[in-house]
């Protein structure tokens, strides 16, 4: 049996149309800048919550049993938000 060689070029990056005129390809990100903004106030108020649950030295207060509590599961129910939000289609 003849032994067939097949020469293969190296891989490199598929051009377009559009990135030949323009010398550029646009690249798309998955997260927008408000996804960022969402983001980053989410563990502003998870940050926030944390503080008053530490806050004085009664271990019974109201504000460590049902308000830090709270506040965390927003600032992680924001940070959710952040994560799933569609960038919006003009950006």
């Amino acid at each position: 049996m003849a032994k067939v060689e097949t020469k293969m070029s190296s891989p490199g990056p598929i051009k377009t149309a559009s990135s030949k005129d323009s010398g550029h390809v646009s690249v798309k990100f998955v997260f927008d800048k408000s996804n960022y903004r969402w983001f980053i106030i989410a563990i502003a108020v998870v940050i926030f919550g944390f503080i008053l649950m530490s806050g004085t030295t009664d271990i019974y207060s109201t504000t460590k049993i049902v308000v830090a509590p709270v506040v965390v599961l927003a600032g992680f129910a924001i940070g959710f938000y952040a994560i799933l939000k569609k960038p919006s289609a003009n950006a």
